[in-house]
């Protein structure tokens, strides 16, 4: 197995993924479909010497597998590309997941993310969280919040990461990239010293435990912007996941807190984009008066989905309303879109509602046929003064000369 010849592959058949296990030939993953490259099943030395191949650079890496039987890092080939490493042991056999890494982040304009992300992107300080799925897409939002910020904002920016995956330039910004086993031994360790490294954006790959939740709440509090992520679905279950990693006796100070530093909560799934590739849906929660008095009362989070249904004015969206869009627009189709939906039969029944709608607004806008002949004059109708001095239509006669 030449392991830079089948992550060539992979690009050429537009992969996202490269899965290599012991007994199978290699797979990928394409639009969110798994399917096999063919060739020969994979040997236990075959996946052993990837594994070499890939941690050559850091053989501490190759150290924590053999003592955990599980790493994460990350892989350059010769020609410049990156990719996210997940190498681990299944059934007492090595097995890995390559994910292929754009090699400069993409606008979010470009990405298909709307507006009310960028506008959170800007936040001087607190917390902004994106959360999904795997595979959702989260580390391709927050890599265009990055660049966003670092082609608008000069400032320190200090991304703490496990692995690193895209590698930014500075631009206006000046950007130190830390990778957790490499550059620091953990995500605590270094949380606890970013503050001393004179930072104005804290980028955290992804909020895992009470001491990086901790230190996300602590650093937007002290007027630093942080972003980071979460494997989360919606907003509401994004503020309950991020109390919980607190101990009881502190979650009422931990929701005060939150609801006075969060920004912002970004929901997103990626969906099959009708002619090929991947489109996001997006929802936005942006923190204002109202969401915040939600986020302090446990029994009141679920409310943040009204929120966001009323909240259009401050950029706010939901799942639906994204999901309608999309349909409309003609990138996603109807059955994808309702499979999504969190209710798809009432989902089903405001799409065709906001369809019909839309096609009520073109036809009132459309620009009159110019070969069509006009309506003919509605002749004026005479008008009769009444003894009390109103006035009257004249009664226009019958066939029979009786007034009607």
């Amino acid at each position: 197995m030449e392991l830079d010849h089948l992550l060539d592959r992979l690009e050429q058949v537009g992969g996202s993924d490269l899965h290599l296990k012991y007994g199978a030939p290699p797979s990928a993953r394409s639009d969110g479909t798994i399917f096999s490259l063919g060739g020969s099943p994979l040997t236990a030395g075959e996946l052993h010497d990837a594994l070499v191949m890939i941690t050559e650079s850091s053989p501490a890496r190759r150290e924590e597998f053999e003592g955990t039987g599980e790493v994460d890092t990350s892989y350059m080939t010769e020609s410049g590309n990156r990719f996210r490493v997940s190498a681990f042991r299944q059934r007492g056999q090595i097995s890995m997941v390559l994910r292929r890494v754009p090699s400069s982040p993409l606008p979010l304009s470009e990405l298909g993310i709307p507006e009310g992300v960028m506008r959170l992107a800007d936040s001087q300080h607190g917390l902004v969280i994106v959360s999904g799925a795997t595979g959702s897409g989260k580390s391709t939002t927050l890599a265009g919040m990055v660049s966003q910020l670092n082609h608008s904002r000069a400032c320190h920016i200090v991304t703490i990461e496990d692995p690193i995956e895209m590698i930014y330039d500075d631009g206006q910004a000046f950007i130190t990239q830390r990778e957790i086993g490499i550059d620091t031994l953990s995500f605590s360790h270094a949380l606890r010293r970013v503050l001393r490294q004179d930072p104005d954006v804290i980028v955290i790959g992804e909020l895992r435990d009470r001491e990086s939740a901790e230190a996300a709440l602590s650093a937007g509090e002290s007027g630093h912007l942080v972003l980071s992520t979460m494997h989360t679905s919606d907003a509401a279950e994004t503020v309950n996941r991020l109390i919980e990693f607190f101990p009881g006796e502190r979650q009422e100070s931990a929701r005060y807190t939150l609801a006075s530093v969060l920004r912002g909560a970004i929901s997103q799934r990626l969906l099959p984009r009708v002619g090929g590739g991947l489109v996001p849906a997006v929802e936005v929660l942006v923190n204002t008066a109202r969401a915040g008095d939600l986020i302090r009362d446990p029994n009141r989070v679920e409310e943040l989905a009204d929120v966001i249904n009323e909240g259009d004015v401050h950029g706010m969206q939901s799942f639906d309303h994204h999901l309608t869009e999309l349909v409309l627009d003609g990138l996603v189709d109807r059955q994808t879109a309702i499979a999504a939906a969190s209710e798809a039969h009432d989902f089903a029944l405001k799409l065709d509602q906001a369809r019909r709608m839309r096609e009520n607004r073109q036809e009132s806008v459309a620009p009159a046929d110019p070969h069509k002949p006009p309506p003919p004059p509605v002749p004026e109708v005479p008008l009769l003064r009444t003894a009390e001095g109103s006035f009257i239509e004249e009664l226009a006669p019958s066939d029979n000369g009786q007034a009607v």
